[in-house]
């Protein structure tokens, strides 16, 4: 009975094999329509209109991006120069989701999203503190409360924010406080990757140029703005004695001063070394000054030692310390 049932079964296996085959054929003639093919000559359609007689104190923008973060002009003649590298890259500095900056009295906030994704939540923040809010003007980044008065606007380093809170001009320190532990708990949601590739995406908004035998950096921002970052980051990079350490600060003549071995130093080899003065790599004190030009800053690298600073050695060190405001 079994052989009987096993000669029946193998009766049917050439017949689906001749049917898998006819229809595999099939799919490769194109019998079966392939719906991917039909997004590659998809056209645009035209934008919806709403209709002349509509109310349009009932339409808003769903997802507003306030102007603010285009703020910044862009220099487009700038020095061919290779992209800095990134922080975490190079210099082992990992920038926190949210980071104080001050200048004297001034305080504010840098978030390290883009201003379209930090409005959402200020605004979350003033309802959920019920704070009262008297005007939110998403396009000026501005939320007018009762109690303070929450500006938003692009940061230095593309893809982040600052946060102010003020009230008469004057920086409210538990407003910013509430602020920061708000933002920063939010961070998670954040993702690092992300950020740095919409950072690394944005043009580059600083130029470096030749003048005479020297070098210096024109950065489209105010000086109060760009010395707060310098002084946060060399702060934090600037700690390796012998290597680059930052020695002093001042805040009144926006000037850093910084012993760093430059890459001329750095690059001498052995046998240059022992036909040299110095019998071992050697760094100096170099003074980093801001000093501001209209509604732009110039950052130069100034010797404060005796020993050399070529053109090649004084681009290096401005690359390096204008990539935190990248």
């Amino acid at each position: 009975m079994s052989s009987v049932l096993e000669k029946r079964a193998l009766k049917w296996i050439p017949l689906a094999l001749a049917t898998a085959v006819t229809l595999a054929g099939c799919a490769r003639d194109g019998y079966y329509h392939d719906r991917n093919l039909d997004y590659t000559e998809a056209a645009p359609a035209p934008p919806l209109l709403l209709p002349e007689t509509r109310n349009t104190q009932r339409y808003r923008d769903a997802m507003p991006v306030p102007q603010v973060a285009m703020q910044g002009s862009r220099i487009d003649e700038a020095a061919e120069i290779a992209p800095p590298q990134t922080l975490t890259i190079g210099s082992g500095l990992e920038p926190e989701f949210v980071e104080r900056r001050q200048v004297g009295n001034q305080t504010w906030l840098v978030v390290a999203a883009d201003t379209g994704a930090v409005w959402p939540q200020l605004e979350a923040f003033a309802n959920s503190r019920q704070l009262g809010i008297q005007q939110s003007d998403a396009n000026q980044g501005v939320i007018v409360t009762s109690q303070a008065t929450l500006k938003l606007q692009s940061a230095l380093r593309a893809g982040s924010s600052e946060v102010r809170c003020e009230q008469a001009g004057q920086s409210v320190a538990v407003c910013l406080d509430a602020l920061e532990q708000y933002l920063g708990a939010r961070s998670a949601t954040a993702s690092a990757s992300s950020w740095t590739a919409q950072r690394l995406a944005q043009d580059q908004t600083l130029q470096m140029r030749q003048q005479g035998d020297a070098w210096e950096v024109v950065i489209p921002q105010s000086i109060d703005r760009v010395w707060a970052e310098l002084d946060h980051y060399l702060e934090l990079d600037f700690s390796v004695e012998g290597q680059r350490d930052l020695l002093a600060t001042s805040a009144e003549s926006y000037e850093f001063l910084v012993e760093y071995m430059t890459e001329t130093e750095r690059g001498r080899n052995p046998l240059q070394i022992v036909f040299s003065p110095d019998v071992r790599r050697m760094s100096q004190q170099i003074r980093l000054a801001l000093q501001p030009d209209g509604d732009k800053t110039i950052l130069r690298a100034i010797n404060a030692s005796e020993r050399s600073l070529n053109a090649d050695d004084q681009r290096e060190l401005l690359e390096r310390v204008s990539g935190y405001l990248r």
